[in-house]
């Protein structure tokens, strides 16, 4: 009786791999055989080397072009612990152990849910894998002086770009408002349109001496902080301004022509928008109100040249102060801060009466509105100042096209990404520029709009004499709120030479007009 044996013929279980690649930067990412392509053909290599296994490549492709290996902020990757998550996946291979993660932190957190999962991570060139104890030691090995090149390097990097800034230059970024990065230098260029726009900001917090009322007029212009293209397309800035943007910008030294590092600021290459006695006052003038709570800002005792009046002999503000005599009266003064910062001395006006100043400017616009030769010349010069303020609407007119032309161009690129896109990040970038888009073009016809008013004020002659005949006549009965709110409406600035003893004034276009129209109605300034 013959026995025979029976052999039964086991397959070996089913390992799906996913394989993922990553290279941190983008440059050569565009030819035909790339590094992400170089890291998968070794990994699938590998896998079929392991076939006796049962191993095999799954289809899907989790490739991060362009990524960082120092956070787990990564689209394949995301999606690759979404399919881990599912079951979809058995095995992780990589070319080497840092293309999945440079942060001993991240890794551990990635082994976690491998584990989870019972997904065992391999690396190629370094011959291990995690399902092993010797694999899981020479892992933690490897991955610690991985991390340990990466804090190299990260030192490195930032060594550098302290000398840099020790030496004034443009440690790169995203330049601030008033600049652009010139392709072939690297180094920062004046953009003249954003340029005259950051001077406007500072001659506006010279005029008004406190941040909100400037905010509240940049919203009212449409003017936001610098939008600028990424590297890869994006678009980043464009929001409207806040106190904590506005201040920032005021306290930007770049505008002085320095850089800031390490609380000491270094002479840079790059030339200065703001000349630095204006930008060294304007730091002065927001220390004074930081360290006030913005208590002189107030204007508590209706000095309403307030924001208005200049030293002319030393280029800065005269603020308004006062002393209080024993028995409670008080005497009220405008005082050249130049002169408060280098000593009276120094400055020809030094500090002069409120009270003498402020009847001296009332009389000169009663005079101007009495004398037809005076009426034609303030009439000149505030269509001046009103064509100006045109050419400065025509400026921002040409940045918001500049900005709408790259929108538009990046919806049309986006649009042919979409079939592609498995993230929903194309999606959701497309959504934010298209109402980005929408923003400019409102923007476009606000600048438009306010062109148009501009050009409704330019003031007439007739114009100029009815404003100034309705301020004389209804000036000593106005309260002192009143009065201030009229002179601000027709005053720009007021120049005082304390040598010359002489006085300039320069008007609001739009607020002769504005006056000239309530004239006519019989409505009371």
């Amino acid at each position: 009786m013959s026995r025979r044996a029976t052999v039964a013929v086991v397959a070996a279980p089913s390992t799906r791999c996913a394989i993922y690649t990553r290279k941190s930067s983008e440059e050569g990412l565009d030819q035909a055989f790339n590094s992400l392509d170089a890291q998968r053909e070794a990994a699938e290599a590998y896998v079929a080397s392991q076939r006796h296994d049962g191993w095999h490549a799954v289809a899907t492709r989790y490739d991060d072009g362009g990524f960082s290996g120092g956070n787990t902020d990564r689209p394949a990757l995301a999606r690759l612990l979404a399919d881990i998550e599912a079951g979809l996946i058995d095995c992780v291979v990589v070319y080497k152990v840092d293309r999945l993660s440079r942060s001993l932190l991240d890794f551990t957190r990635l082994m976690a849910a491998f584990d989870a999962k019972k997904v065992s991570f391999v690396s190629v060139t370094q011959q291990f894998n995690t399902g092993t104890s010797m694999g899981r030691l020479v892992l933690n090995v490897l991955l610690s002086f991985a991390q340990f090149e990466r804090e190299i390097i990260a030192e490195r990097t930032r060594d550098k770009l302290s000398a840099m800034r020790r030496k004034g230059m443009w440690a790169g970024g995203l330049p601030p408002l008033g600049y652009d990065i010139d392709p072939a230098t690297k180094r920062l260029t004046i953009n003249a349109d954003e340029a005259a726009r950051v001077r406007g900001i500072f001659a506006l917090y010279r005029e008004y001496g406190a941040l909100l009322p400037v905010v509240e007029t940049l919203r009212d212009r449409g003017w936001a902080n610098k939008r600028t293209a990424t590297r890869k397309g994006d678009l980043r800035g464009g929001k409207a301004f806040d106190r904590g943007s506005l201040y920032r910008l005021l306290t930007n030294v770049m505008y002085a022509g320095r850089v800031a590092h390490k609380g000491q600021t270094h002479a840079g290459e790059h030339e200065a928008i703001i000349p630095p006695a204006e930008f060294a006052e304007a730091q002065a003038h927001l220390g004074r109100n930081g360290k006030t709570g913005g208590a002189v800002v107030r204007n508590r005792y209706g000095s309403f040249l307030k924001g208005l009046l200049r030293c002319a002999a030393c280029d800065a503000a005269m603020t308004p102060t006062h002393t209080q005599k024993k028995d409670g009266r008080r005497y009220r003064y405008y005082v050249c801060s130049a002169a408060q910062k280098n000593g009276h001395k120094t400055c020809p006006a030094g500090t002069v009466p409120a009270a003498a100043i402020e009847g001296f400017v009332v009389e000169r616009l009663k005079g101007i509105g009495a004398d037809p030769a005076l009426v034609r010349e303030t009439a000149a010069a505030a269509r001046h100042q009103a064509e100006a303020r045109l050419q400065e609407l025509d400026g921002d007119r040409r940045v918001a096209e500049r900005d709408l032309r790259a929108a538009r161009a990046e919806v049309k690129g986006l649009s042919g990404k979409i079939v592609a896109d498995t993230t929903g990040l194309v999606l959701q970038r497309l959504a934010e520029v298209q109402a980005a888009t929408v923003g400019l073009e409102k923007r476009l016809a606000e600048i438009g709009a306010e062109v148009a008013r501009a050009e409704q004020h330019l003031p007439a002659e007739d114009a100029v004499a009815m404003a100034l005949g309705h301020f004389t006549a209804v000036w000593e009965s106005l309260t002192p709120a009143e009065q201030a709110r009229v002179v601000t409406l027709l005053v720009e600035g007021v120049e005082y030479d304390g040598a010359a003893e002489t006085i300039e004034i320069a008007f609001h276009p739009a607020g002769l007009t504005a006056l000239a129209n309530e004239a006519s109605t019989g409505v009371d300034a």
